[in-house]
């Protein structure tokens, strides 16, 4: 039988899987909402987890790493921007090849490599983290986890609220209509990608100097196609997105405490099943979503 102690540990542990994606999820749906489909969020995620391993070990500053992976990740953005925006290449190729670019170059490097072990500073809240089931889960993490609380709103705040965001809806809707109004496209849309692989970035970084220490051979483990999922599934709704990254680190959770509780299932099962928990419970909420109307489209001036 599952005790409160068990069950505090899965929310625990499923808080600090969920925000990795958080992070990213942000930057995707930012990214969506100007049309722009990010496949290479999975390629700036592990880049950025690797980054901030060896920015860790190279200055003994977890937090320096952090941020250097955060770096890795708008600089795998402005890559994916330029050679879509410029060059005219197609996206999804544009992102499938800069995830494979990434995963072999980590892997080479990590191979050739050793470094040494930081983690960001752990906060623990007085009394909040005592209270029972959901004191260790919500008040007890890294720091970097609670800087969700300001980017979540920020993000929100950005696509709903400001004008630059009016200027990116109004490119994922309707391109040439913008265009029509002085709004230059692309630029609109890099400008999302960057914010998107900044997100992303801090994701990855915090998932390798923030919970683990360290960097392992493709450590992010398709994370980055969770993201894109929890966006389209998530109806292009912000607060339904994050609702879909939450649901699957709980699932993951389950999936690494099962075993500890005594319970023996087939570990392909085990594997499998926060995807498929994600998936089909996202799949429940997601009858109402209508995505942008140019999601996914290049835009070129014939003029």
């Amino acid at each position: 039988m599952t005790s409160v102690d068990d069950l505090s540990t899965i929310l625990s542990s499923g808080m600090r899987l969920t925000a990795p994606l958080a992070f990213a999820a942000c930057g995707e749906y930012l990214a969506h909402r100007a049309g722009a489909i990010n496949i290479s969020v999975e390629g700036m995620m592990l880049g950025a987890a690797f980054g901030a391993v060896a920015a860790a070990s190279a200055t003994g500053s977890a937090t320096t790493g952090l941020l250097a992976g955060a770096l890795v990740g708008l600089v795998v953005a402005m890559v994916h921007g330029n050679l879509v925006h410029r060059a005219h290449i197609n996206t999804f190729v544009v992102g499938l090849v800069l995830n494979a670019l990434v995963l072999g170059l980590t892997t080479f490097l990590i191979a050739i490599n050793t470094f040494a072990s930081h983690q960001v500073a752990k906060i623990d809240i007085p009394l909040s983290s005592d209270i029972p089931l959901i004191g260790d889960a919500l008040f007890t993490g890294r720091w970097p986890m609670y800087l969700l609380l300001l980017i979540v709103p920020l993000t929100w705040w950005l696509v709903e609220r400001s004008r630059w965001g009016l200027e990116l809806r109004a490119v994922g809707e309707d391109p040439i209509g913008a265009d029509l109004t002085g709004i230059d496209v692309n630029r609109r849309r890099r400008q999302a990608l960057m914010w998107c692989g900044l997100l992303a970035g801090l994701g990855g970084a915090y998932l390798a100097v923030g919970e683990v220490g360290s960097f392992n051979q493709n450590m992010t483990d398709g994370r980055g196609y969770i993201v894109i999922a929890a966006a389209i599934f998530g109806g292009w709704r912000l607060g339904r997105t994050i609702l879909g990254c939450i649901l699957f680190g709980l699932a993951d959770a389950m999936r690494l405490a099962l075993p500890a509780m005594g319970l023996t299932l087939d570990s392909n099962l085990l594997i499998a099943t926060p995807y498929l928990l994600a998936i089909v419970v996202m799949l429940m909420f997601a009858s109402s979503k209508r995505e942008p109307r140019a999601l996914g489209q290049p835009f070129q001036r014939t003029i």
